[in-house]
């Protein structure tokens, strides 16, 4: 029996107070020594002290122009209507520039002694125009001193500083350094950083594992690593380690006699029965932090080992990456006296409301796009599980720890994630989730002008909605109306009466039940469903799957509390269809392409119209008329009827009230 207990978090920190605690405890000066470098690698490196030029630059009065080096007072008589003609010295010569004469040089070459100004090839006019050596030029414009010249030391002169201390360098610098006589320069060292991933249940990915039940693939170590260079520093991974403590000691001692300046522990520092980060670090030093005012990142954990920096990072993806940018990276930029990042920010606006807890920070990952003259922000998922909000983020935005949340149309600064220029070329879609989007995505990012599809998968009511408030280009919409049995437009009708919109269709797509291979249960309709009472996996509130599901029960006489599952919810097709296939659920309610990507079976239920909803006012938008480009290539065609389920009869077609599935409509 393991003598370690569960963790218990007394008291949250706020995030600066947890890095103030951390570098109050540090020895920096100690830990973080110098070394001298090639001037011509050091790049990115911080110098350790101040950098005074050896040489000036140039070194001597140079040409800054082809012509002629000659004495400004020979040509001050110089009119359009009275040239004055100097004879040419040749470098046979040699010696100094004698009066009423002119040296031929190139750009670059040194003046001749005497001379002090340059008059340009292109205004001088040769006595000899067919000669290639002239004897004589003649000139209609007088020189003033120093013109066309680069003096001594016009750039850099001997003993001026180049750089203070604490100064990161450039490529840029690079190019002073070597000017100013500068071979070797005295930086500090590369912050070294050792990343230590824990757990039973994680796979080496170096090994390219095919995980089972209750395993996952190792990532984090990789995400943390890739930020950790980006600053900058020398990282290096090792292999995971398990959820035993003497091992995982062993780990951590190992980093630390081999002077690896942070250590990071990957998962462990929460409050689970094996989570022996805490542990670790207090049998080796001191634990400084454990649990931070922020969601997500609260079991964050940062201690001092033997003078060094040791951190425990949750092992939730998105908490870790929190924990890393910021605890870890604010530290790192401070132990190697560089400047910590910062991201762009701007203002969005939120397309809906979002709810917060009191007394903690929370990092919020926003979908951003250009909507008019506004940049919109949909929030993405919120789990710290969810490394896909990560990946699919344009923005992040802090809810302060006093708010209870966001309002629905508040303005809120965020933090870019990308660049300004990805936001303007991003295109936002709400709505209906579909795999057509996927396609659509990456077609419009292989077009010479690419165009990012940022869609947020909120239903079709959810995207009638956007489009009403403003904030997005277009919106996939699938909403039956038993009544008229016409598809989109009686909602468009009801809820958008004042907000010119075009109705085009992307696909007629095939709705059914996703069930396992060779549909073990039989499952032939609705009704064996709920006679079996099999678990279903239903849609969210507002798809247009689950008023189709709903209205197709009504059509049965049945209840929803007959069918088993009926309110457990999923956001796509897919995460449905991967319910099946993990037998989480029986069955559930979704499209045929859907179950032909993760090899299921699939019991035909209904045609429908999958549209695209674009207000008016977006039609010539460049992304927009792109999408609509697109959906007449027989190309993406082929494509979509390939992904399996889809007719491409209507697509790219502007539809009206009543407009037909085709022969085989309802």
């Amino acid at each position: 029996m393991s003598s370690f207990k569960r963790n218990v978090y007394l008291k949250t920190v706020p995030i600066p107070q947890a890095v103030e605690t951390v570098r109050g405890a540090l020895d920096r000066e100690s830990l973080v020594r110098t070394q001298r470098v090639a001037s011509h690698e050091a790049a990115g490196r911080v110098t350790a002290e101040a950098v005074y030029a050896r040489f000036s630059s140039p070194t001597f009065h140079s040409a800054a122009m082809d012509g002629f080096a000659v004495r400004a007072d020979d040509t001050f008589a110089a009119r359009e209507d009275a040239a004055v003609t100097l004879q040419v010295q040749t470098a046979r010569t040699g010696g100094p520039l004698q009066a009423g004469h002119a040296v031929a040089v190139n750009t670059g070459h040194p003046l001749p002694e005497g001379a002090d100004a340059v008059i340009m090839i292109e205004n001088v006019v040769a006595a000899l125009p067919d000669s290639t050596a002239p004897q004589s030029i003649s000139i209609e414009a007088p020189a003033f001193p120093w013109q066309h010249v680069r003096r001594i030391g016009e750039d850099i002169v001997a003993t001026e500083l180049l750089f203070p201390q604490g100064h990161t360098l450039t490529a840029y610098d690079v190019g002073t350094l070597l000017s100013g006589g500068i071979w070797e320069v005295r930086v500090y060292e590369r912050i070294r950083v050792r990343i230590i991933p824990t757990g039973d249940e994680v796979l080496d990915f170096t090994a390219r594992p095919e995980p089972g039940p209750g395993q996952v693939i190792e990532s984090n170590s990789q995400v943390l690593a890739t930020l950790a260079r980006g600053l900058g520093c020398e990282v290096e991974r090792v292999a995971p380690v398990p959820d035993v403590p003497e091992v995982i000691r062993q780990a951590v001692t190992a980093s630390l006699d081999d002077n690896v300046h942070l250590t990071v522990i990957c998962a462990g520092s929460s409050a689970g029965s094996k989570d022996y980060t805490r542990a670790t670090i207090a049998a080796l030093g001191e634990v400084l932090v454990h649990g931070i005012a922020a969601m997500p990142g609260k079991p964050s954990l940062l201690g001092l080992c033997k003078g060094r920096l040791v951190a425990g990072a949750p092992g939730y993806p998105v908490s870790s990456v929190i924990c890393f940018e910021e605890l870890l990276a604010p530290l790192i930029a401070w132990l190697g006296r560089g400047e910590a990042p910062r991201r762009e920010s701007v203002t969005v606006e939120m397309t809906r409301k979002v709810p917060s807890k009191l007394g903690v920070e929370e990092f919020l990952r926003l979908s951003v796009g250009r909507v008019g003259y506004k940049y919109m922000a949909t929030p993405l998922g919120r789990g710290a599980g969810c490394i896909t909000t990560l990946s699919r983020a344009q923005a992040v935005t802090r809810i302060p720890a006093n708010a209870e949340g966001l309002e629905q149309g508040q303005s809120v600064p965020a933090e870019l994630m990308v660049s300004r220029t990805a936001l303007e070329r991003t295109l936002v879609c709400v709505g209906s989730h579909d795999n057509t989007l996927d396609a659509l995505a990456d077609e419009l990012m292989g077009l010479d002008t690419p165009c990012r599809l940022a869609s947020s998968h909120v239903g079709s009511m959810g995207g009638i909605m956007a489009v009403k408030n403003g904030s997005c280009h277009m919106a996939g919409v699938h909403l039956f109306d038993p009544d008229s049995g016409d598809y989109n437009m009686p909602f468009i009708r009801k809820y958008l009466p004042e907000t010119p919109a075009v109705l085009i269709n992307l696909a007629i797509r095939h709705q059914g039940f996703i069930v396992p291979a060779g549909n073990p249960h039989n499952i032939r309709g609705i009704e064996d469903v709920a006679r079996q009472g099999l678990r279903f996996i239903n849609r969210q509130r507002g798809a247009g799957t689950r008023i189709l599901f709903d209205w197709h029960l009504k059509q049965c006489g049945l209840q929803s509390d007959a069918i088993r599952g009926y309110g457990k919810e999923e956001y796509t097709h897919m995460a449905v269809a991967a319910n099946v296939l993990t037998g989480s659920a029986d069955c559930g309610l979704g499209i045929r392409a859907a179950a032909k990507a993760l090899g299921l079976d699939f019991v035909p239920l209904a045609r429908e119209r999958y549209d695209l909803l674009i207000p008016e006012q977006f039609m010539e938008d460049p992304r927009v008329m792109a999408v609509m480009q697109l959906l007449g290539s027989p190309a993406f065609l082929a494509r979509i009827e390939a992904l399996g389920g889809y007719e491409t009869t209507l697509t790219g077609q502007v539809m009206q009230a009543g407009t037909a599935l085709g022969e085989h409509g309802r």
